[in-house]
């Protein structure tokens, strides 16, 4: 059990807050096996793998046929356009409206270099490159994994379920820390959220897919 204090104590409004706020970055990787997997599969684009089909050192694959350029530029569109959904739906709650915050909350009171983009283009390019970060943190666990020999093999699970959240989470917290530092994500104040949320995103990321998988969105329930 970890002590009130050490985080800081946990605030449930707070913890759900921050998965509103940053739930559309989470989704990427929904997002991603649609551009990745199904709509070549529809379609017959073709997949462009990252690693090119190349192996690291150990003779593993760098990151394995999973991880498509398809999915990674295109997966964080879904982002995007959830973030632009969340500020039409709770555009203007404040502080006062936790956990329903607006994404674009003090936006009005700061001139960020992609303001011309307007509001609604704002909560886009924000919830992309958001997702996008989640997507890149996703490829780094899963570059661990094939250093450890832990790699995915048809219905057999890696068995690192560490590495398969925490990763796309940390950098996607910390792309929103960095790079929006004057918007509603880059504030440190959601840091011990952030903590909890983290200690909770495993918990999270394998009931959303066990709920995919029993809805046939996932061949595997991990």
């Amino acid at each position: 059990m970890i002590p009130d204090g050490l985080f800081g104590s946990i605030d449930p409004l707070g913890v759900l807050a921050l998965l509103l706020l940053y739930g559309p970055a989470y989704l990427a990787n929904t997002g991603a096996m649609v551009f990745g997997k199904w709509l070549p599969e529809l379609t017959g684009i073709p997949i462009w793998r990252i690693d090119g089909g190349r192996n690291w050192k150990d003779g593993f694959r760098l990151l394995g046929d999973g991880k498509s350029w398809n999915g990674l530029l295109g997966g964080p569109l879904l982002a995007g356009l959830l973030t632009v959904l969340a500020t039409i739906l709770w555009g203007g709650n404040g502080v006062d409206s936790k956990p329903f915050y607006d994404p674009m909350m003090g936006l009005e009171h700061v001139d960020p270099w992609f303001g011309f983009l307007g509001l609604y283009g704002s909560a886009f390019f924000i919830g992309y490159v958001l997702g996008f970060g989640s997507l890149v943190g996703d490829s780094v666990g899963s570059f661990f994994k094939r250093r450890r020999g832990l790699k995915r093999e048809g219905d057999v699970s890696s068995k690192a379920p560490l590495l398969d959240t925490l990763p796309f989470a940390i950098i996607c917290f910390i792309f929103g820390l960095v790079l929006f530092p004057n918007q509603l994500y880059g504030s440190w104040q959601l840091i011990p959220s952030m903590i909890w949320l983290l200690i909770l995103t495993p918990i999270i990321h394998r009931s959303v897919n066990v709920l995919g998988y029993k809805l046939g969105l996932k061949s595997v329930p991990y």
